[in-house]
């Protein structure tokens, strides 16, 4: 089953919001975080500011930006970050 376009422009939408709503506090630290897309349930993000070479991007990405954004768009399987 393919996914319309307005479901995919309201799962983009979504997970912009989602993102917007912690960036902030990524923000706060010195970093940054961009959303690219989302393909196949897959949030593609661009890590940027001090987030790009922290030894706890990784952890940044998993335990915090997949974890709130399989939480409120279930439709988020994970999140990828693009170099």
């Amino acid at each position: 089953m393919t996914e319309s376009a307005s479901d995919a422009d309201s799962l983009l939408e979504r997970t912009r919001a989602v993102i917007e709503s912690f960036r902030p506090y990524i923000q706060a630290d010195g970093g940054d975080v961009e959303l690219l897309g989302v393909e196949n349930g897959v949030a593609q993000v661009r890590l940027r500011g001090a987030c790009r070479g922290c030894p706890h991007a990784a952890m940044t990405l998993q335990m915090g930006i997949e974890r709130h954004l399989r939480e409120r768009v279930p439709e988020i399987t994970s999140v990828v970050n693009v170099p």
